[in-house]
């Protein structure tokens, strides 16, 4: 039997990539979307443009990604074409200057958010938190915990437990549900930013009811706990009781 002829060639070293570093923080940009008309409401004007403690509701959500520890490098704000003059006008009557890029919405929530993500088309990589403008409570601890979760798992969003009994509803009645099972979803919903651009390029679907259910057939979104202060201005009630939690520090 003839011997195989064992090779002494060392093997060719393969490139090492280099690792990254541990304090290394992937960029962080916004997306606030405002798109609402304050029907619900009631009002002369849009709910992102009443005042709350004197300040337009808008405004306080901006404030609230504009917080240097975050370290958001840059905010969208998503604006019907129609409401740009009246932002401006707020702008200069409140002597807002927070950075921030007005864009264009769409018909729906999910056209907004997509107009929002192409205004970042210059930005290869980060991580984008997608937030309802007229949540103006909202904590930094609730945007970071979504930042670092996303920055893990490429998709987290805010969500908290139900606090009331829940039953599900059918054509045969009614059934009790496990509340420890579900959770009541908030923004901020937070993701990788390549990873979002790929769900929105395919076509929008009706049970499309967040950026999460946009997400799902791509990738696992991770909850983190967020708050129930965290609440989204719709009726005139929740105005009062955001004005009561941001009259008594409990927004903070």
């Amino acid at each position: 039997m003839k011997a195989k002829r064992l090779s002494t060639q060392a093997p060719k070293p393969q490139p090492v990539q280099a690792p990254k570093s541990p304090g290394a923080q992937a960029p962080r940009f916004a997306i606030l979307v405002a798109g609402g008309s304050g029907t619900r409401m009631g009002a002369d004007r849009p709910k992102q443009f009443l005042l709350l403690r004197g300040e337009p509701v808008l405004l306080h959500t901006l404030r609230r990604f504009a917080e240097t520890a975050l370290g958001v490098q840059e905010i969208v704000l998503v604006l019907p074409a129609d409401q740009f003059d009246t932002w401006q006008g707020l702008c200069a009557q409140f002597g807002i200057n927070i950075p921030h890029r007005l864009v264009t919405g769409g018909a729906t929530r999910w056209a907004s958010v997509k107009a929002g993500l192409a205004a970042l088309s210059e930005h290869p990589e980060g991580l984008v938190a997608v937030h309802d403008g007229v949540r103006p409570l909202v904590s930094r601890q609730v945007v970071e915990r979504t930042y670092a979760a996303a920055a893990t798992h490429a998709a987290a969003a805010a969500a908290v437990m139900p606090k009331d009994s829940v039953r599900l509803v059918s054509q045969h009645g009614s059934s009790a549900q496990n509340r420890n099972r579900l959770r009541l979803m908030q923004t901020p919903q937070t993701f990788e930013i390549d990873l979002l651009r790929r769900a929105y390029a395919m076509p929008e679907l009706a049970s499309f009811t967040d950026d999460a259910t946009v997400v799902d057939d791509l990738c696992r979104v991770q909850l983190v706990d967020g708050d129930y202060r965290n609440l989204k201005i719709t009726t005139p009630e929740d105005l009062v009781v955001a004005e009561a939690l941001l009259g008594g520090g409990l927004a903070d």
